[in-house]
């Protein structure tokens, strides 16, 4: 893995005002873990541009002047408003303690459920968590697309390196070929139209026929009553 070089400077004062005092100066505090002891120290931070400001993975050679310390980024804090850092956490690396840290995944190849299907390639994820040796980490995952038709997915438990472990489930989902959602929607129009117009013809003519078995239905009882037989017993 590539590394990127920061001078640093060890920080005799710990305190607010001079924590303020160095970010007034273009400076970001940092601490440095993982060894004998724990190192607080300060560096430019036009120097953070080429490792935060960027996809790609680095380890980090801090520069004290009269020694250099392999480590790596473990956290980093931004001003809310401004996004100017506030803060860095460092990790030291030794050759034989393994370290986590987070590779960026990259794709290559195209795959035939795109190009052949109209499927759309979806990214689940973009960086992948592992454990390695500090020389074992590589600079990126590669993930072969190449054989994903409509439909498939790309697991974690695909990715085959014996130099790191990956520290995310077997059945985690790098990426996967989607249906369109134009594909799926404009049949469904399509259809909805048609069975729309035949529901409506359906029910159109039920309605009418039942309009009309209710209209003499309910004209039979008057009927009836207008026919009955007058009480001759009463005009007697």
């Amino acid at each position: 893995m590539k590394s990127i070089e920061i001078k640093s400077n060890n920080r005799e004062n710990t305190g607010k005002t001079s924590t303020n005092s160095l970010r007034k100066e273009g400076n970001v505090p940092c601490v440095l873990y993982g060894g004998n002891e724990v190192v607080h120290f300060s560096a430019k931070e036009i120097g953070f541009k080429d490792l935060v400001y960027t996809a790609a993975a680095h380890t980090v050679v801090l520069d004290f002047g009269d020694k250099k310390v392999n480590a790596i980024l473990q956290d980093i804090q931004f001003h809310p408003v401004t996004d100017k850092i506030l803060h860095a956490d460092f990790y030291e690396l030794f050759d034989d303690k393994p370290v986590t840290m987070e590779i960026p995944v990259i794709l290559s190849g195209s795959a035939p459920g795109v190009i052949n299907s109209g499927g759309v390639l979806s990214r689940n994820k973009r960086k992948i968590k592992i454990k390695a040796l500090p020389g074992n980490l590589p600079d990126s995952i590669d993930v072969d697309i190449s054989s994903l038709e409509l439909g498939d997915k790309y697991y974690t438990s695909q990715v085959d390196d014996e130099d790191f472990e990956i520290l995310h489930p077997d059945n985690t989902v790098i990426c996967q070929v989607r249906t369109s959602r134009a594909s799926m929607v404009l049949p469904e129009d399509e259809e909805g139209v048609e069975g729309e117009e035949g529901v409506e013809g359906e029910e159109g003519t039920e309605a009418a026929e039942g309009a009309e078995s209710k209209g003499s239905d309910a004209e039979a009882p008057k009927g009836s009553d207008a026919e009955a037989p007058k009480d001759e017993s009463k005009e007697s």
